[in-house]
């Protein structure tokens, strides 16, 4: 599938339906996810802040991060979503050069977070991160093919505001061109319902968290039109190092390791994950 091809099917996946979009964080675990059946990837920031030894939250730079989906789009042949965080920068303009800077790497849509990586002001106000999203948007329609823009609004997760101002900051990223949009853990699977029932473009959803008791099909319910899992899968596995290790070390126990899989199999998947 060539890159253009991609992108067209990125595109029309947002048009009906529900689908997951598991988030690798190294080329191995992407060839995995496509092997396994993902039909669209998506980087994490955390994911792939933990891999290089750095923090998510503002820790890993533009070129890091454009570096990194350079080379999960060459993993596989399937589109992949960026996590940008807030676009590497306050102002609109630099923004909207990483959403240009995103399409030259090859990945076939972003999403950008309403989120400072400040501790004195958490999220940008809401003036300013409507213009960031106009910014983008203006960008991402700017360029020669299908780019799905996705505007975050991550201050209901972080505390900075609550569902009635995430609901109000999605509305006014509809109307300022976002093709997508995603509040990461609202309260409730009824906030979610009411997300997807006040805006007329698709609505992204985090399993992760509380939402992992919740099913596809509940979220589909809901209107959800896709589902990400954030750096849920990256944690899973650190779980397993953190517990296997420490067994180790602690109490000399190694039967931990009986839960791995073959290196055969992990090499089939590679193989068959690839592009």
């Amino acid at each position: 599938m060539s890159l253009l091809e991609r992108h067209e099917t990125f595109a029309a996946m947002h048009e009906s339906g529900c689908f997951i979009m598991p988030n690798p964080w190294d080329l191995g675990s992407a060839k995995m996810m496509a092997a396994l059946g993902a039909k669209a990837l998506a980087t994490t920031s955390s994911g792939h802040a933990f891999t290089i030894g750095k923090f998510d939250m503002g820790d890993v730079s533009r070129d890091e991060a454009l570096a990194h989906a350079r080379d999960i789009v060459a993993a596989t042949p399937l589109p992949v979503n960026g996590d940008l965080e807030n676009g590497y920068g306050d102002d609109p303009d630099t923004v909207a050069e990483t959403i240009r800077l995103a399409a030259e790497a090859g990945l076939s849509g972003c999403s950008i977070e309403d989120t400072t990586m400040r501790h004195d002001e958490i999220s940008y106000p809401f003036e300013l991160a409507v213009e960031r999203v106009k910014a983008a948007a203006d960008a991402a329609r700017s360029l020669d093919r299908p780019f799905i823009f996705t505007a975050r609004a991550d201050g209901v997760m972080l505390g900075a505001y609550d569902m009635r101002e995430a609901i109000r900051r999605a509305q006014a990223f509809e109307k300022a061109g976002a093709d997508a949009v995603y509040v990461p853990i609202p309260p409730s699977l009824d906030d979610i319902r009411l997300l997807c029932q006040s805006v007329s473009i698709p609505v992204n959803a985090l399993a992760a968290g509380p939402y992992v008791k919740h099913s596809h099909a509940e979220f589909a319910a809901c209107g959800v039109r896709r589902i990400s899992l954030g750096s849920a899968i990256a944690r899973a596995t650190h779980r397993v190092i953190r517990d296997t290790v420490s067994a180790m070390i602690d109490a000399g126990d190694f039967t931990k390791l009986s839960n791995s899989v073959s290196g055969a199999e992990v090499e089939d998947f590679i193989k068959m994950g690839g592009n």
